[in-house]
């Protein structure tokens, strides 16, 4: 497995599932710029309740960038064509939402500042 760091946009809406053990999981497509006009789509995976909870919370077409263990396939299209595919275990991930909160949180004068507590957010996503 490959440690790495993917950004891009959702692609399709994340479903819930629960594993075998009971817990929920999510799952969703992340489509990554793979080169100029190429696109990769990513199978993400995620386990970690607040990862599932905020992956959940996200909408097609939401940009995100996830960290986790990735691993590359390949796959036979219909035409006999070989693709690359790329599976993600997603252990976090940052949204629009997280940056801007972030962000905001430094430009408060020094007194001012508080270190943002993302659990109590997530429940408002």
């Amino acid at each position: 497995m490959i440690d790495a760091l993917i950004a891009g946009k959702v692609f399709g809406q994340p479903r819930t599932m629960t594993s075998k053990a009971g817990k929920p999981l999510a799952t969703a497509k992340v489509r990554a710029a793979a080169g100029e006009s190429e696109a990769l789509f990513v199978n993400v995976i995620a386990f970690d309740a607040d990862t599932v909870a905020t992956l959940l919370a996200l909408s097609d077409g939401d940009s995100v960038a996830l960290a986790g263990s990735l691993s590359p396939k390949v796959w036979t299209d219909r035409e006999g064509n070989s693709r690359p595919a790329v599976d993600l275990v997603a252990h976090k991930l940052l949204t629009a939402y997280h940056v801007t909160r972030k962000r905001n949180a430094v430009q408060k004068p020094v007194g001012q500042r508080q270190p943002p507590d993302f659990d109590d957010e997530l429940s408002d996503i």
